[in-house]
């Protein structure tokens, strides 16, 4: 305990102090299943241990830092074979040949971080969607492959959906098709400058500094600027991916879309 007591904050440290006993942990038991499972105490102490120790490389959301090639770890649990034990070890031993090194917490403590990961992780489809892969694998060509990649093949603007269906939901997925200006993940923030020669450019920030920016543009070129050369620069709130409402897929439309993404797991 004594390096959670030098290391956490105030609140963690109380927490901590005050679950451990409940857990019924021993500093020297180990299992290969997490035995916090199902236990939400255990995930809030984690994020806590989390915050102080991970955040920063790793996020105060645990999405990651490209910046420093920091992985999302809400997505560790979507890699075929990935278990609590596989994360646990990781946390314990890090990762050679990376930033990520090993780490002396208690095992109760890695436990309470596995918990946390566990309970921020995405999840995928729920269940068989009961559609047309086939006529979904039209309608993505017509209406998605120019911005998504799907299996080696298509635009790069938007993110690559080949693996979708494992990490995200299907309500989420609609919600993003229906509303993609709703939330607009961190490598795809939308912006528009206007050159000295009077050029309107939109696209997403791919790269920024202070005194330069990278946009790969709608057209997918990418393009690099210096700010003190644009005669404007505006950081946009609506996402460059178009709104799919009712009149240009409807339901039956978006069942088997998903059902073309499910297929390709």
């Amino acid at each position: 305990m004594k390096d959670l007591i030098n290391t956490l904050g105030l609140c963690s440290r109380i927490l901590v102090l005050f679950f451990l006993p409940l857990l019924g942990f021993h500093s020297s038991f180990v299992q290969e299943l997490n035995p916090l499972e199902g236990d939400p105490r255990a995930a809030r102490v984690g994020g806590s241990i989390f915050r102080a120790q991970c955040a920063t490389c790793h996020g105060a959301d645990a999405m990651g830092i490209d910046s420093i090639d920091a992985p999302d770890l809400t997505q560790i649990f979507t890699t075929p074979g990935s278990s609590d034990q596989d994360v646990f070890q990781t946390i314990r031993e890090g990762i050679p040949g990376s930033i990520m090194p090993p780490h002396a917490f208690p095992e109760a403590e890695i436990w309470m971080l596995v918990s946390y990961l566990r309970s921020v992780g995405v999840s995928g489809f729920t269940g068989q969607i009961q559609g047309d892969p086939d006529r979904g694998m039209f309608l993505f060509s017509e209406n998605c492959e120019t911005c998504h990649r799907m299996n080696g093949q298509g635009g790069s603007l938007g993110p690559n959906l080949s693996m979708i269906a494992a990490v995200r939901s299907e309500d989420a997925i609609i919600n993003s098709i229906r509303d993609p200006s709703a939330i607009i993940g961190r490598q795809y923030k939308p912006v528009s400058v206007l050159t000295e020669g009077n050029v309107r450019f939109r696209g997403i920030i791919k790269s920024e500094d202070a005194f330069s920016i990278q946009v790969l543009g709608t057209n997918q070129v990418l393009r690099g600027f210096r700010k003190s050369t644009l005669r404007e620069l505006v950081y946009e709130d609506q996402s460059v991916m178009t709104t799919f409402n009712e009149s240009a897929l409807n339901g039956r439309d978006l069942t088997d879309i998903l059902s073309y993404l499910q297929s390709n797991l």
